[in-house]
Formats: C-alpha cells, sequence, structure tokens
C-alpha cells in the first residue's frame, strides 16, 4: 500500500460495511482533537461534540466493540474530557491505560527532567510573545501558538528548535502539528506502536479502525491497513488512510453507523445513516 490521497468515506463504504460484517470484534480507536473535538483556539476549551458523547455512549454498552482514545494529550489531560472509551492512550502513546493498570515507555520516563527543564526555558523565552505558550505534558511538551501572529512563526520555530537541540542533546526531539511544535524523547515510538499494544487487550480476532486528523496519527493509518481500516478527517491531503471524512460532525455519524452496522448487527443496513455519512464526507 503507498501513500495516497484518502478516498471520502461514502466511496470505500462497500468495502468497509463488508470488513465491519466479518469481524466478531472490533477495535476503534480514536483521535481527541480535531477528531472527537473540534479544533479550537485554546486547547484547554476543546471539547467532544454531544454528538459524538452520544455515539461513544452508545457504542460503550456493545460487548463487541473496545473504544480506545489515543491522543498527543497527556492521560490524565484526555481522561478527563471523555470518559466512555475503554482503554486509553496519552502523549502520543507513551502512557497507556489497560487492564486495569498504566504503563509509562521507560526511556520517556527517564527523559521527562530533560522536558521538563526544555518546557520551563521555552515558558521563559515565549512568556513576552502574545498568543505562544508551553504545556508541560510531563512526558512530552507543546508550544502552542495557533492564534500567534504570522509572521512570527518562524522565529517561534526556530527559536523553539534552538532550544531543544542545545538542552536535549540529542535525546529529545521536535515534530510539527496544527500550529503547535511537539517536544517528545528521541524514541522509535509514536501512535502506531500504541495501537499494537492496544491490540493485544482486545480480542485477537478484532478488526481495528482509527480515526485521526494530523501527521501523529499517520504511524497509526500505516499499522492499522490494510487488513484494518484507516479514516483520515479533514481534507483532502497525502494519507497512509484509506478513506476520510470532512470533521467532528461526520465522525459521530460515522461512530453511530459503526455502532448499527457492526457486530451483533452484521445483516443490518443503516441506508440512513449511511446517506449522513455520504453527505459529510465530501
Amino acid at each position: 500500500m503507498l501513500k495516497d490521497i484518502p478516498s471520502p468515506v461514502d466511496e470505500q463504504l462497500p468495502r468497509i460495511r463488508s470488513a465491519v460484517r466479518e469481524a466478531n470484534n472490533i477495535l476503534l480507536c480514536l483521535d481527541f482533537d480535531g477528531t472527537l473535538a473540534p479544533i479550537v483556539d485554546d486547547p484547554a476549551k476543546a471539547t467532544p461534540t454531544d454528538a459524538v458523547v452520544d455515539a461513544l455512549e452508545d457504542l460503550s454498552s456493545n460487548p463487541t466493540i473496545r473504544t480506545a482514545v489515543v491522543s498527543g494529550r497527556s492521560l490524565t489531560d484526555v481522561r478527563s474530557r471523555v470518559d466512555s472509551p475503554n482503554l486509553f492512550a496519552g502523549n502520543h502513546g507513551l502512557e497507556i491505560q489497560r487492564n486495569g493498570s498504566i504503563s509509562v515507555h521507560p526511556i520517556a520516563q527517564k527523559r521527562a527532567t530533560l522536558v521538563d527543564t526544555v518546557c520551563s526555558q521555552l515558558a521563559k523565552t515565549f512568556e513576552p510573545v502574545p498568543h505562544c505558550w508551553v504545556e508541560n505534558k510531563r512526558l512530552t511538551g507543546s508550544v502552542h501558538f495557533r492564534l500567534a501572529s504570522t509572521h512570527r512563526l518562524e522565529t517561534i520555530k526556530n527559536v523553539a528548535k534552538s532550544v531543544i537541540k542545545r538542552i536535549g542533546q540529542g535525546l529529545l526531539e521536535h515534530s510539527y502539528g496544527k500550529r503547535v511544535i511537539e517536544i517528545s524523547p528521541r524514541i522509535p515510538w509514536g501512535k502506531g506502536n500504541a495501537v499494537e499494544l492496544l491490540e493485544l487487550s482486545a480480542p485477537t480476532d478484532s478488526l481495528v479502525v482509527y480515526l485521526g486528523d494530523d501527521t501523529t496519527d499517520e504511524s497509526a493509518f500505516e499499522v492499522v491497513e490494510p487488513d484494518g481500516i484507516g479514516i483520515r478527517v479533514g481534507g483532502p491531503s497525502t494519507s497512509w488512510a484509506s478513506a476520510r471524512v470532512r470533521s467532528p460532525a461526520a465522525v459521530a455519524s460515522f461512530l453511530h453507523w459503526i455502532g448499527t452496522a457492526g457486530p451483533p448487527h452484521a445483516t443490518e443496513t443503516p441506508a440512513k445513516l449511511e446517506e449522513t455519512l455520504s453527505q459529510r464526507s465530501a
């Protein structure tokens, strides 16, 4: 499978419907920001839509579907914003809650002090810069500049990279999201690895479905496809996902759809929801 522009989900519905109907169990993995919750200017104010909350609550009563949230937010943060899922992965998969316990990547834990030092320095550096602030998530950090003036963006990026390189001494790295710089330990680990671990908590015959909207979700799409289903949220852009929907509103429709189309309703055809998905996937 090659990276390509995903098709609107309505064009993929026959394939998705067939996979869902053949599955005895489903592991449904979901990013938070931009997927369950709309992107907002202040990340602290992000909340899932009412339709998403309703859909997740409905799914929680289906014993054949396990839901997992896989987020760049800290585990504590994302759990405070949505509570219906069975499984959680925070800090891009560096901390995972499953089977009643929480596990933390050992190298990330050792480098948490280094992340803290970088975040403290960047917070002081960017304090005078309007609409630029630093979030310390213990295992990782984020430099948010969603509302910063366009002419400041390159300076913010260059200063952040310089501080991360100087203090991190090769043990930390940076990546870019939507108007955010992510600071993390330099280790071969991401959301794709988290999904592989979460699969161990699901029945072995589970169909894995992943929905996400950002570059950090690509490793998860690559792990899931082509045996599972990857759905990118947002406009057309190259991705390892095979399908796309337009927005968190369309995500809510898909969640309702999969709860109705999947086990134990495999013989039913939720035509009205499929019509809604078609309208919202373009």
